[in-house]
């Protein structure tokens, strides 16, 4: 038994003051994939049939390149932070937590540089 007040005692364990940010960045991503998507699916319907040299060719078009970095990065952020959200809520052992956040921060990581590398790749003629 303590000397502090009910207040004192639950002072500090209370939000992050983290979710609220977490939310809107998650959204302002939601938000941005909707066009990035429309541009992504009628690009790739014009593409329908076309070789690896006309591909290419699409891709080294500058503004194509910064659209679809554009459209892999947003993508794989939203993922890490629609995941992170999914294990945050459901996962209660710590160490497994702890894990599997890293994993998935990670996993998205590497996975967006690659594609973004393999679009530049494309895009600066390799």
């Amino acid at each position: 038994m303590g000397f502090q007040t009910p207040l004192g005692q639950v002072r500090g364990l209370g939000s992050a003051k983290e979710g609220t940010e977490h939310f809107w960045i998650q959204r302002l991503t939601g938000l941005a994939l909707v066009p990035l998507s429309f541009w992504f699916v009628s690009s790739i319907s014009y593409l329908a049939g076309a070789d690896h040299s006309q591909v290419a060719e699409w891709l080294s078009s500058p503004i194509t390149a910064v659209f679809m970095i554009l459209t892999v990065g947003t993508t794989f952020y939203h993922l890490k932070l629609g995941v992170q959200v999914v294990v945050e809520d459901y996962v209660h052992t710590p160490w497994l937590k702890t894990g599997t956040l890293i994993g998935v921060t990670f996993s998205c990581f590497v996975l967006g540089l690659a594609c973004i590398l393999a679009v530049l790749k494309l895009a600066v003629g390799g």
